[in-house]
């Protein structure tokens, strides 16, 4: 009798969990546009709180976390205006690009209707498809855009403030948490907090090091192998490093369609090949174990799961934030005693 209430409380406590994680998904999709930002904010935070704190012993506090925020948003800022120079060009370059792409792509739809079941009708019936939707309601198109763009900017702003009252009220925020718990568990608590500042932090910081080197190397690799606009190609591709293995994947199908579209020199594919492949090798066994090396102790298969499920969550923002949202969960689990053994299993350890 008491093995049967035993099974029943473990099915009925195993298909609460499943509901309730269900219903958590939800609500995590639903307010994305709130969450998203102050999340965003508070990894931002821990990254730049060790030099908010040192600002802090010659200046006021409050003047302290503005110009901490502030030099993040400048620094953002700087990276925005780059990208968007380089695609000022890469714009007016379109009409002499699109005239080389021309016979590659005709080349490529023979392939197609040559070598698989696809025909020409079909094609075309989807090309057809896709300028009537273009031509059908382009009020509402310029309002979708609009509307996009305008809330991206909100989001982003918004995020830079969250940033200074995260900041300047960081120990009210820590004096909250420990009051939610028992007494005995304040040095706990504290451990936690300051553990979790120095794993995000020093992982973000070298992160973002080890892609001003990955800009560097992609810059070099690119230009000399020939490839147009090289620095935009390199700075998007040293971007999408942030989305764990599959960010690399991207940036070089990225790098190998548009030097082949643009020049459709085969040296040029050569070259693109190696430079990546380079600095990936380089990447992946000299850069990220000196300058990233164990702070987030993960393990592969857990980061590309966390990286689908969050991509399905809060999409790329989602993708982005899985390594930094996993390493800050696994942290707590390890200091939960009823979820260590659930935080041991989240790490990248060798198993005696």
């Amino acid at each position: 009798m008491n093995i049967k209430n035993e099974v029943y409380y473990k099915i009925i406590s195993g298909s609460l969990l499943i509901i309730g994680g269900y219903f958590l998904i939800l609500g995590l999709i639903k307010v994305k546009a709130f969450l998203a930002p102050l999340v965003i904010a508070g990894i931002l935070s821990l990254v730049i709180y060790p030099l908010c704190k040192k600002i802090e012993k010659k200046l006021f506090k409050s003047l302290a976390c503005v110009l901490s925020a502030l030099l993040l948003f400048i620094l953002s800022l700087g990276v925005v205006l780059i990208v968007y120079y380089q695609l000022q060009g890469f714009i007016e370059e379109w009409p002499s690009i699109k005239e080389n792409m021309a016979p590659k792509i005709e080349s490529l739809k023979a392939f197609i209707i040559a070598e698989t079941p696809i025909t020409s009708k079909d094609i075309s019936n989807q090309s057809l498809s896709k300028i009537g939707s273009q031509i059908k309601k382009p009020t509402d198109k310029i309002f979708v855009f609009l509307t996009s763009t305008g809330s991206f900017i909100g989001s982003y702003l918004l995020v830079f403030i969250y940033i200074f009252f995260l900041l300047r009220y960081r120990k009210r925020f820590l004096q909250f948490l420990i009051k939610l718990f028992p007494a005995r568990h304040k040095k706990e608590i504290e451990h936690t907090a300051n553990q979790l500042t120095k794993v995000i932090s020093e992982y973000l910081v070298g992160k973002l090091f080890l892609m001003g080197i990955l800009v560097i190397l992609y810059s070099v690799g690119l230009g000399i192998s020939g490839v147009d606009n090289f620095i935009l190609i390199s700075l998007i591709a040293s971007l999408l490093t942030l989305i764990p293995y599959i960010g690399n994947v991207i940036g070089f199908c990225l790098a190998f369609g548009y030097g082949y579209l643009v020049s459709g020199e085969v040296s040029v594919l050569i070259g693109v090949v190696i430079t990546f492949t380079l600095s990936q090798f380089l990447e992946s066994y000299v850069l990220q174990p000196y300058v990233i090396g164990g702070r987030v102790n993960l393990h592969p298969f857990l980061v590309i799961l966390m990286v689908i499920v969050w991509s399905a969550i809060w999409g790329i923002a989602g993708m982005i934030l899985a390594v930094p949202l996993t390493a800050i969960l696994t942290t707590i689990m390890l200091h939960i005693p009823k979820l260590k053994i659930v935080g041991e299993l989240f790490q990248n350890k060798p198993i005696d």
